[in-house]
């Protein structure tokens, strides 16, 4: 994966991030409040040695106590210290559960020793460090004398009485909320660059370049208006969807300059990709070219093209194709313009062998004779062999792709059942592309018309050329 990749999982999964982001932010919240509080006492010793009278005798004896303190550190937390401790304060511990409320560190090269004292009273814990202030030099002193009745040649002096910090060492709520979000931002991107990774739905040009090395000849934006108004290029002919199914009707031209395809099978994978309303908007865009058009409904199965185009199927295809009607009698014009509709008429039990029959392959024959272009509305790929079959009576297939709906194996699936019988695909059409998905180059531009209120400031801001006559009055 490229940066681009990553930005383009971010953009699309961003609900993923903030959700797991806030859940972990909530936990280390939750997790503030629960824990008990902790306080810290701090205090401080320096070691020396006695008896140096020169400079060598000095020096001797600091690389003597350099290397004590570390024994004394560990000395700290042993019942040798602090059982007088316990003892002291009256404390209901064991010498073992207090020493894992004590730490000592020694900074590098000194030798001085830093004993820290944590517990949830802070009163006790500067207590217990007061404590060990006392007994500690003494412990050493006893310790390290020679003879009994000597000094000690070892010093142990408090040079930090014991100090509590006012505000609890643990928990800390800004560190916590801190690490909660750090945290969630990344475990979030990760769930959201797992799901995208485990999405093998087709979203976008790059998915299908990925799948199959056929034409891309266009792509429709997702619209959600699209259920309530169909056929856009009609409804809305200057809306970014209308301009879209132009710009498949021109590189549909241009597939082959030298045969042109005459009948083209319109078809998907799977149902839902927007196969039928696809097939609809393209013949009333070539349509709109004065090019002589015919669009059939062909899915005999659940048959749709006429509702969106809104004309009545009592009579059509099946009749045609048994012979009980002539082809004059149910192709209707579609208003004023050169779009013809012939609806799918009774469904049939056999929808697969009518269409596979040489009636068929006579009708689109004597269908390519007066017309243009012929294009049939066909049932999906995968759940039915329909449109395969019709593939392989007309020039070519046009597969509508439903970006976000068909999987990648099932389109791989469905462009086999073609190959499987010849049929010549001559594109694909990307539909219901989302610009979070990154449609590629189709439908991803905004180059809207002007509104007419627009056009009239824009004319009434024009100004007069400098060399233009005054109007003549004529009185």
């Amino acid at each position: 994966m490229e940066l681009q990749d990553y930005l383009l999982v971010l953009r699309k999964r961003w609900r993923i991030i903030a959700l797991v982001t806030l859940l972990t932010v909530g936990l280390a919240a939750v997790f503030t409040m629960v824990t008990t509080r902790t306080y810290a006492a701090t205090t401080q010793f320096f070691v020396s040695t006695s008896g140096g009278d020169n400079a060598a005798a000095l020096q001797q004896g600091n690389s003597f106590t350099q290397q004590r303190v570390k024994s004394y550190s560990q000395l700290l937390e042993s019942p040798k210290v602090l059982d007088p401790v316990i003892a002291d304060l009256d404390l209901d511990l064991t010498a073992g559960q207090l020493a894992s409320q004590v730490s000592a560190t020694i900074p590098l090269d000194t030798v001085i020793i830093e004993v820290t004292v944590t517990d949830t009273d802070p009163t006790r814990a500067g207590q217990i460090a007061e404590s060990i202030g006392k007994t500690f030099p003494t412990t050493i002193e006893e310790i390290e004398r020679v003879q009994s009745g000597q000094p000690s040649p070892v010093k142990v002096t408090v040079v930090q009485d014991a100090s509590v910090q006012s505000a609890p060492i643990s928990p800390r709520p800004s560190r916590n909320l801190a690490l909660g979000l750090v945290l969630g931002l990344l475990a979030g991107f990760g769930a959201a660059l797992l799901r995208d990774l485990l999405d093998t739905r087709v979203k976008g040009q790059r998915e299908l370049a990925g799948i199959t090395d056929k034409t891309i000849i266009g792509g429709i934006a997702y619209d959600t208006d699209a259920p309530e108004h169909p056929l856009i290029v009609q409804v809305d002919p200057r809306s970014q969807r209308a301009e879209a199914f132009r710009v498949v009707r021109t590189n549909l031209q241009f597939i082959d300059v030298a045969k042109p395809p005459k009948s083209i099978v319109v078809t998907s994978s799977l149902p839902g990709e927007g196969k039928s309303t696809t097939a609809a908007n393209l013949a009333l865009s070539i349509a709109e070219t004065s090019a002589k058009v015919c669009v059939v409904e062909g899915d005999l199965r659940r048959p749709r093209l006429l509702d969106y185009l809104g004309f009545e199927g009592s009579v059509g295809l099946t009749d045609v194709l048994i012979g009980r009607v002539e082809v004059d009698d149910v192709l209707q014009p579609f208003g004023s313009s050169t779009l013809s509709v012939m609806g799918a008429g009774p469904i049939p039990p056999n929808p697969s062998e009518l269409l596979g029959s040489e009636n068929m392959a006579q009708l689109i024959g004597a269908l390519e004779q007066r017309f243009d272009y012929v294009l049939i509305d066909a049932p999906p790929l995968l759940p039915v062999t329909d449109a395969a079959v019709l593939s392989t009576v007309v020039s070519g297939a046009l597969v509508v792709v439903g970006a976000g709906i068909v999987a990648k194996d099932e389109l791989r699936h469905a462009l086999e059942s073609l190959d499987a019988v010849n049929g010549q695909v001559l594109g694909l059409i990307l539909n219901r592309v989302q610009a979070k998905d990154g449609g590629g180059a189709y439908g991803s531009y905004r180059y809207a018309y002007a509104k007419e209120s627009e056009r009239q400031r824009a004319k009434g801001r024009r100004r007069p050329r400098k060399d233009a006559q005054e109007p003549i009055r004529v009185v």
